[in-house]
């Protein structure tokens, strides 16, 4: 039986290979131009994470303890790209690429505490380099399913050998338990076959509720114990 990851790179080179028969004069040419595309995305993202672990060392050097748990980065790969797009029904090229997806480079930051989350939200936005291009608050609101998440996507200057671009990229802040119930309820979204589906995501929402509730008790007794 194939992992749910497994289930995923079938997928995405489907839509890879569907891409490719439909340009078979341009294929070295596609395929410099994503290269090229996604190394902009690394760099964006190693910014990015250049400044939040520097906000990371500081905590530890300034405070008595750490609001961020981990960091952790992914680039999407490019039949992922291919297949979002075609899903959108967009023209598969780099300028629209760029133009409708925000989420080519992303970086997920763990944190202990709910308001840990907006606190580092709030530092990494103090620095003027950056430029807010959008929030969807998934704690105060969260999906239908019971998923949580702070999820920002902000511009950064990148430079380059001739020229300084600005590069986006999408961040998603979440504590520990947030981030435990969206691995798990990912990894079984991808399994064929599931019966009684309706009932599991039902029971899947109800866990992340009480997920959501032992968040805001932890909160509650950490800021207890800060009181005394």
């Amino acid at each position: 039986m194939q992992t749910p990851q497994e289930l995923e790179l079938d997928q995405d080179r489907e839509e890879l290979q569907s891409y490719l028969l439909d340009h078979p004069d341009d294929f070295v040419t596609h395929i410099l131009q994503f290269n090229e595309m996604l190394a902009r995305y690394r760099a964006a993202s190693q910014e990015i994470t250049t400044k939040l672990e520097i906000l990371r060392n500081d905590f530890n050097t300034r405070q008595y303890r750490n609001p961020i748990e981990s960091i952790q980065t992914r680039i999407k790969r490019p039949a992922s790209i291919v297949g979002k797009m075609k899903a959108r029904c967009m023209d598969i090229t780099l300028e629209s690429i760029e133009k409708e997806l925000n989420d080519i480079a992303g970086i997920r930051v763990v944190c202990s505490f709910i308001d840990d989350i907006y606190m580092v939200a709030e530092k990494l936005l103090a620095q003027d380099d950056l430029r807010l291009i959008r929030v969807k608050d998934y704690i105060k609101n969260p999906k239908p399913n019971g998923y949580r998440s702070y999820h920002m996507v902000v511009e950064v200057p990148v430079f380059f050998l001739d020229s300084k671009q600005p590069m986006r990229v999408e961040i998603q802040l979440r504590t520990v338990a947030m981030d435990f119930w969206a691995s798990l309820e990912h990894e079984m979204k991808y399994k064929k076959q599931i019966k009684n589906s309706a009932v599991i995501s039902e029971e899947l929402r109800r866990c992340a509720e009480t997920i959501a509730e032992t968040d805001e008790k932890m909160l509650e007794l950490r800021r207890q114990i800060e009181a005394d």
